[in-house]
């Protein structure tokens, strides 16, 4: 797929013709009528990554286009990114370019932000960095006002901090989240926050205990917890789950429990076949459990998570592949019927669609 023309006049087009595409999809699993939920047009993404390509001695921002994978696509901005990653980048090459020292095999650059202003830097490169290099980051990191890391192959230098913090409303509450460099974060603020309303808007009334897969750094549970009586959530990452518990306390939800451990383990131990020490403190069998709530990966449910699913009353399912999707669907559609869908435009200009549906038992 080549890089996406970024025009704003085409995008309502663009995104009725995914919705229709999803709804020709589906139409075999009884879809009711999907609610479309549409990005910014532009400066969107909260995360962005570029090569850093030198040529006659400067360095200019670069990205590749699958089609024509060795030719670079140089760029001085990007207006899909966020307006505050915009506003950087010019600064920073300038700034890189002024020294020698931060742009000697300066290989890429990425950025993180937030929707509440919180940015941060990562530079890579393909030397080791040292005193020097430091020095000159410091000095960089205050001139722009932002925390700066440094890496290398094998090396991390974290200036300040490795994380950022988020802070948005959602249905008239606050919420805050933790995001640390490296791991998963929503790319698409805005969006994110509309997935987060229309889950919550799904679960509304469910009641009961909540089993959540692929939890993260917590983004759904954050929203969710408050709507159930207790909440069991499961990541393996190790960073994800020290993101998850930091923003379950800063969000002060006392009803929920991280374990850090895979959907397939999780199957196993409430099937009864296997117990896990990870789970000593938690007694499953206390738990009533009436809704399951999933956003796994590309690759959809493994089959001993499907047999799970299949004993549940709801299933809040969150997909970025609506292909493994439908086939979940359709593996369930004996036990469960769609009584809600949506599709969320995270990455517009693209054929990339994020989808989600409220399953219910027949």
């Amino acid at each position: 797929m080549p890089l996406p023309d970024l025009d704003p006049a085409r995008y309502d087009q663009q995104l009725a013709a995914k919705l229709a595409a999803f709804a020709a999809d589906f139409a075999a699993c009884e879809l009711p009528p999907p609610t479309a939920h549409a990005s910014q047009p532009l400066h969107y993404r909260l995360r962005a990554e570029f090569r850093a390509w030198h040529h006659d001695g400067v360095w200019d921002y670069a990205m590749f286009d699958p089609e024509n994978p060795r030719q670079p696509v140089l760029m001085r901005d990007f207006p899909a990114a966020d307006a505050a990653i915009c506003a950087l980048m010019p600064r920073l090459r300038d700034a890189t370019l002024a020294s020698e020292t931060l742009q000697r095999r300066l290989y890429a650059v990425e950025f993180l932000a937030t929707l509440s202003g919180d940015l941060l830097l990562t530079l890579i490169y393909h030397r080791r960095l040292d005193a020097d290099w430091e020095a000159a980051a410091r000095a960089l990191a205050g001139t722009l006002g932002i925390a700066i890391i440094g890496r290398s192959k094998g090396q991390k230098l974290v200036l300040e901090r490795d994380w950022v913090d988020e802070s948005f409303e959602l249905d008239g509450r606050q919420l805050h989240y933790r995001q640390y460099e490296g791991s998963f974060s929503q790319p698409n603020g805005g969006v994110n926050r509309q997935m987060l309303s229309w889950a919550r808007t799904q679960a509304a009334g469910l009641g009961g205990d909540l089993l959540e897969l692929y939890c993260g750094n917590g983004n759904f549970t954050v929203a969710l917890a408050p709507l159930f009586r207790r909440v069991l959530a499961t990541e393996v990452s190790k960073t994800s789950v020290k993101a998850a518990l930091h923003n379950l306390e800063r969000n002060a939800i006392a009803n929920t429990a991280v374990v850090r451990m895979a959907s397939e383990e999780l199957s196993a131990a409430l099937a009864g076949r296997e117990s896990f020490q990870r789970l000593r403190e938690i007694d499953l069998a206390s738990h009533d459990f009436s809704t399951l709530f999933v956003d796994p990966p590309r690759s959809g449910l493994d089959p001993a998570t499907l047999e799970i699913a299949a004993g549940f009353a709801n299933i809040l399912y969150i997909s970025c592949n609506p292909q493994t999707l439908r086939d979940n669907v359709a593996a369930l559609q004996a036990t469960h019927r769609i009584a809600a869908a949506a599709v969320f435009d995270q990455f517009p200009y693209t054929h990339h669609l994020e989808c989600g549906v409220l399953l219910q038992r027949r």
